[in-house]
């Protein structure tokens, strides 16, 4: 129950600090709101004229997953797919930050120390 309350929480704030646009989105309609919560999960569906959209769906295990999306300031749209389980919240979309790449080098110097693990010193006591 406790993450079907912060899957919830996640999609309400990304909804709230949903940056306004548009001088319209004040007087935005919401297009389709629906939510059927059961014994064996859930499924909710928010849809505003503004294009702010969120869907989501659950098991009775708590594992849920979903999709929250809306338009940026620039007019670029911006969506999240997620999926929460027993690995934890798993956001995906082109906004989020990446890691950059590990570098060439470091990745030859791992794979060489992998193969040549050291050998342990002579007359050591542990």
């Amino acid at each position: 129950m406790f993450k079907f309350v912060m899957i919830f929480a996640v999609l309400g704030l990304a909804a709230a600090i949903a940056p306004v646009s548009r001088s319209d989105d004040v007087h935005a309609q919401v297009k389709v709101l629906s939510s059927d919560v059961r014994a064996d999960g859930f499924d909710s569906d928010l849809q505003i004229d503004n294009s702010i959209q969120q869907a989501a769906s659950g098991d009775v295990h708590g594992n849920a997953h979903g999709s929250f999306s809306w338009i940026s300031p620039e007019g670029e749209p911006i969506e999240i797919k997620y999926v929460a389980d027993e690995n934890g919240y798993q956001p995906v979309g082109a906004v989020l930050p990446t890691p950059p790449p590990i570098p060439e080098a470091i990745v030859r110097a791992l794979a060489w120390l992998e193969a040549h693990p050291q050998a342990p010193e002579l007359g050591a006591h542990h």
